[in-house]
């Protein structure tokens, strides 16, 4: 992954990170690997493997619900203490809607998954108030300062 941007740092001093990549399966793959990437830069791959999850949970979650051609990958420490994971995509009107599974089912726990593991989660809505050009879904959790 040569071509992730790295925004400006935090007055923690930590660099976050995105890129943008297409929406298809292989792109969660990429999206852990960024993840861990930053995690490295930052000296918390022991305690930043949840991020690493919630991540590619996200990014599978918009690759099989979302719409357009691609998505926007971001991972961020906004503080000293939490990592910040997001995905942004182009389907506004496609927001996360948590279903319990189906107990015989190979799928559909990604967003009890992230529910469960996140410390805080939720989405926003991007771009004009009534007419939005896409959301960003993401997620948190706390680390050691």
């Amino acid at each position: 992954m040569t071509d992730m941007t790295a925004v400006h740092s935090r007055s923690t001093g930590h660099p976050g990170y995105n890129v943008t990549r297409a929406r298809v399966p292989e792109t969660a793959e990429e999206a852990r690997d960024l993840a861990r990437i930053a995690l490295s830069a930052w000296g918390l791959q022991d305690e930043g493997e949840t991020a690493v999850l919630l991540l590619s949970e996200l990014v599978t979650n918009a690759v099989r619900h979302a719409s357009g051609r691609s998505l926007r990958i971001v991972v961020d420490r906004p503080a000293s203490n939490r990592i910040f994971v997001a995905v942004v995509d182009r389907a506004p009107g496609k927001w996360p809607q948590m279903r319990p599974p189906s107990v015989d089912a190979d799928d559909g726990r990604g967003l009890v998954l992230v529910a469960r593991l996140a410390d805080r989660w939720g989405y926003t809505f991007l771009g004009p108030g009534r007419r939005p050009w896409g959301k960003k879904v993401w997620a948190e959790v706390k680390v050691s300062a």
